[in-house]
């Protein structure tokens, strides 16, 4: 039987990420939650929202609400202070929190505290107080935080005694002006550090790695994981990030008690930190198949849509639509084909090919696909066959769209206004 796994909140950067790594599993059924309506109500099929924030005092007794109607087996938390705050709320909740021990996710929390446990090991950034004689630029950053928000380069004392008159529990640290890199890491339920490997920062966006690939086998990130893997008890995804100084040293940023936003890059490759976070929570013994190809990974804002259409067939032109002579098959059209097979909608062909239709679609394969073949002449008008209000149309051609709009009343679609059915 599928276990329940909560996503909360789903929307989120890692949220997004677990669902892109675990919907396709056999093992779990995915229930987004969150506080606010964001792409999560997009993406999750089974979706919960208004839940409240982990700030708010009614968050833990809705969750524990939720848990039971829902049956919930375990809470996948989606945001650093909320791996915190359900870690230490794990046996109010009644379920699994899918996430390193108590201590650790506290202990992540802080960077200042991250530093002071691992000063003796690694390389952590020196840090100054406001009243210290400092040669600039320096770098500030909040002791809790995230995602590089309150982050920033300071050039003058000026502007740092405005920084801090603004904000509180600011860290001011040495400027590391060298290269960036995260480590991304999966260490076992007996402690074992299954995986580590470094990726680059290429271009940051909001504090996540838009452009990464694998930085080439190196010892030195190894040592370090390795290091901190045995002073700091973790389970499951982490990761951890290392910028060069001016020596061209690597210094530690930060420590995170979940998987990486950009951690896809790796998950692709075969390593699919996600799901392998849940199989061991569950206590089923894991191991890594690294593919180990190059690759790199660039992202970028995606779009996801909710309409109103109600419809339970569709009719869909042949040439240039479904295949081209240039491009062989749209890749997105044959996806919703497949998608409104899944769902019991009819896929009526219908088409002005200029030759034998039903050698052509059994040349392609795809002869079978349709529940109808309408094979009409050139001269003929399209919504002359469209039997069927509750249907929409797709084609590559405005005119015959046009007209069937015109002629039947029923939704039109051409090819770039695809993903609003998907």
């Amino acid at each position: 039987m599928k276990k329940n796994i909560l996503i909360f909140p789903c929307g989120s950067e890692i949220g997004l990420e677990i669902h892109r790594s675990v919907k396709d599993s056999i093992h779990f059924n995915l229930i987004g939650g969150s506080s606010v309506d964001d792409h999560g109500r997009f993406l999750y099929k089974n979706y919960i929202g208004g839940i409240p924030f982990i700030t708010d005092p009614q968050c833990i007794p809705e969750l524990i609400k939720i848990v039971k109607e829902k049956k919930i087996d375990a809470i996948y938390p989606a945001m650093d202070l909320v791996i915190a705050v359900l870690k230490k709320h794990e046996a109010d909740l009644g379920c699994k929190i899918i996430a390193s021990p108590a201590e650790t996710t506290d202990l992540c929390l802080s960077k200042r505290e991250t530093y002071k446990k691992l000063e003796s090991l690694i390389k952590v950034p020196k840090l100054y107080a406001p009243s210290d004689t400092l040669s600039f630029p320096v770098f500030v950053k909040p002791n809790k935080g995230y995602g590089s928000r309150g982050a920033k380069k300071i050039s003058s004392q000026k502007e740092l005694e405005l920084h801090l008159e603004n904000n509180n529990d600011v860290l001011i640290c040495e400027y590391l002006s060298g290269e960036e890199y995260t480590v991304d890491c999966f260490t076992n339920k007996d402690g074992e550090l299954l995986f580590a490997e470094a990726r680059t920062r290429s271009r940051i966006m909001n504090g996540i790695s838009v452009h990464t690939k694998p930085v080439e086998k190196n010892e030195t990130f190894a040592a370090i994981a390795n290091k901190i893997n045995n002073h700091i008890s973790f389970r499951g995804a982490w990761f951890f990030q290392l910028k060069k100084n001016a020596k061209g040293e690597l210094v530690l940023l930060e420590i995170a008690s979940r998987l990486g936003g950009s951690s896809g890059l790796f998950r692709v490759r075969g390593i699919n930190f996600a799901l392998l976070s849940l199989y061991d929570a569950f206590d089923i013994p894991v191991s890594i198949l690294d593919n180990a190809y190059s690759i790199e990974m660039d992202r970028a804002l995606d779009n996801r849509y909710k309409t109103s259409l109600v419809f339970d067939e569709v009719f869909i032109d042949y040439d240039d639509c479904i295949y081209s002579k240039e491009k062989g098959f749209n890749l997105d059209l044959m996806r919703f084909i497949f998608d409104c097979k899944n769902k019991g909608k009819k896929i009526s062909l219908l088409s002005k090919h200029q030759g034998n239709l039903n050698e052509e679609l059994k040349k392609q394969g795809i002869h079978s696909l349709f529940d109808r073949i309408i094979h009409i002449l050139e001269s003929e008008k399209k919504s002359a066959y469209i039997d069927n209000s509750n249907a929409i149309f797709i084609d590559d051609s405005f005119a015959e769209r046009k007209e069937v709009k015109e002629s039947v009343k029923i939704p039109v679609f051409s090819l770039d206004m695809l993903p609003c059915l998907l």
